[in-house]
């Protein structure tokens, strides 16, 4: 082959790319993620994940195919319609996990100290709950599907509150208590 062939080719190529990538990857980053929806058949929240690189491959060909990757109902009940996914076609950044909770989390203040959220850090210093019996709990002892019981039983507890609350829990004999314990909640005394 000549090179003016091999020109035309990369040429094609990279038109191709340019083209399609856009549309492939918007596709994969709008639908990745776990997901809470209300299933179609129990009516109870359940947790999925759509299969990403499916959705990215078809919108890169024609029109975006959803399909599902992961459901908290399966294995049982993976011959399901799917129809679940209409939720997610129709408002994928509403049922994903990371923004109910940022929304959630974005008009509350910590419960022990008061502190305001503001932007929340996913990555480290993530907040945390207290539970009705005044424990704190992090949000990977959870399963997605339980998020919308959990936000109308629990209180936000920020991380720092949240470490000194688990320390105190876990290592008593460590502590020098120069303060009161309530609830679960560690408070300073005012003098």
């Amino acid at each position: 082959m000549s090179v003016e062939l091999y020109l035309v080719i990369a040429a094609l190529t990279l038109v191709g790319l340019y083209l399609v990538l856009p549309s492939a990857a918007g596709a994969y980053f709008r639908y990745r993620g776990t997901r809470v929806i209300t299933c179609p058949e129990t009516r109870k929240p359940e947790a999925v994940q759509v299969d990403t690189r499916h959705a990215a491959l078809t919108s890169a060909i024609s029109h975006t195919d959803l399909r599902l990757k992961s459901c908290s109902r399966w294995p049982e009940r993976e011959d399901c319609g799917q129809e679940c996914l209409l939720q997610v076609r129709l408002s994928p950044e509403d049922c994903l996990v990371r923004n109910i909770l940022t929304t959630w989390y974005g008009s509350k203040q910590c419960v022990s100290c008061s502190r305001q959220f503001g932007e929340i850090q996913w990555l480290d210093h993530k907040p945390a709950l207290l539970d009705p019996h005044g424990n704190t709990v992090e949000w990977s002892e959870l399963a997605p599907e339980q998020v919308p019981e959990v936000l109308t039983t629990h209180f936000p507890i920020c991380w720092d509150c949240h470490i000194t609350e688990s320390f105190c829990r876990e290592h008593p004999e460590m502590i020098v208590d120069r303060s009161t314990v309530s609830a679960g909640i560690h408070r300073v005394q005012s003098v």
